[in-house]
């Protein structure tokens, strides 16, 4: 057995240098071109899921913690999910136009009844300042702290911390949470894991699934910065690529150029085909 396992050796190397060697690793791409282009200020983080590799366009900022507005609605749907608070995709909630009037700057969209999947779908804000209610500061507390989320600071209210109150993450720490959620390192039950994965596709092609969550801090509170997001992973076959991008909202038109520059730095690194279409993100 020993002097078929020796023998055995040099093949076995072989297979796995081949097997690593299959992994192209990624290209040197202008990243910044994308946000030239697009004349916006932000950053972008890539993290290959397979090397740990990272390429980023402004790493200061991509090390500086912002608001995550709604792109704390992965982690939320995650904490409504596990503790039971809702039961599947299709836990419903009423919505109360007397003790939550419309604003002038919501979606149309938002003014009705949603379940945990069109809310996240169409990141309706009040539907998830009801779970963080229902839910209470310290079991979310518990959560974000298991986490490892960002600064892990819920002051501010417990319906208010991820927009307007004390919670700040990075890009990199983004993609760095996304990458412990899509491997099930976040200590959550795998039904947990898979509804949340499959309320976050936002395309799937045959070459390709794209998942993610946009955000949008300082919506409605005028005077206030505006800081757009979008965070999310790329599947293809056995690879995973994390992305973060944030970037600085100045005009109307800027809201858009998240998914726009997302989808052409896949392009640029050859992890998706030219022909693909943009996918317009929810606020």
């Amino acid at each position: 057995m020993h002097a078929f396992l020796r023998a055995a050796r040099p093949l076995m190397l072989l297979l796995l240098a081949a097997a690593h060697s299959a992994h192209s690793a990624l290209p040197d791409v202008d990243i910044g071109a994308r946000f030239r282009e697009a004349d916006v200020e932000g950053t972008f983080v890539l993290l290959d899921g397979q090397s740990g590799a990272l390429r980023r366009h402004a790493p200061d900022r991509a090390a500086r913690r912002f608001l995550p507005a709604s792109t704390y609605k992965i982690p939320h749907t995650l904490v409504a999910l596990e503790t039971g608070l809702a039961e599947g995709k299709d836990f419903g909630l009423a919505w109360d136009s007397v003790r939550t009037p419309r604003q002038p700057w919501w979606p149309a969209v938002w003014a009705r009844d949603h379940t945990l999947e069109s809310a996240l779908k169409h990141s309706a804000i009040w539907y998830y300042q009801e779970v963080a209610r229902r839910v209470g500061p310290a079991r979310m507390q518990s959560y974000v702290d298991r986490f490892g989320y960002g600064n892990r600071d819920l002051s501010g209210g417990i319906d208010r911390f991820w927009l307007t109150g004390g919670l700040r993450i990075s890009a990199d720490e983004q993609a760095a949470f996304l990458r412990r959620f899509h491997a099930g390192k976040l200590g959550l039950s795998a039904r947990t894991t898979r509804l949340a994965k499959e309320m976050l596709v936002l395309e799937e092609t045959p070459d390709y699934r794209l998942s993610g969550k946009s955000g949008w801090a300082g919506l409605g509170e005028e005077g206030q910065p505006q800081l757009g997001w979008l965070v999310g992973y790329l599947e293809r076959k056995d690879e995973v690529y994390f992305f973060a991008l944030n970037l600085d909202i100045k005009r109307p038109r800027d809201t858009g150029a998240r998914m726009a520059i997302v989808k052409a730095v896949l392009r640029d690194f050859g992890l998706i085909r030219p022909y693909s279409q943009p996918v317009a993100a929810a606020k």
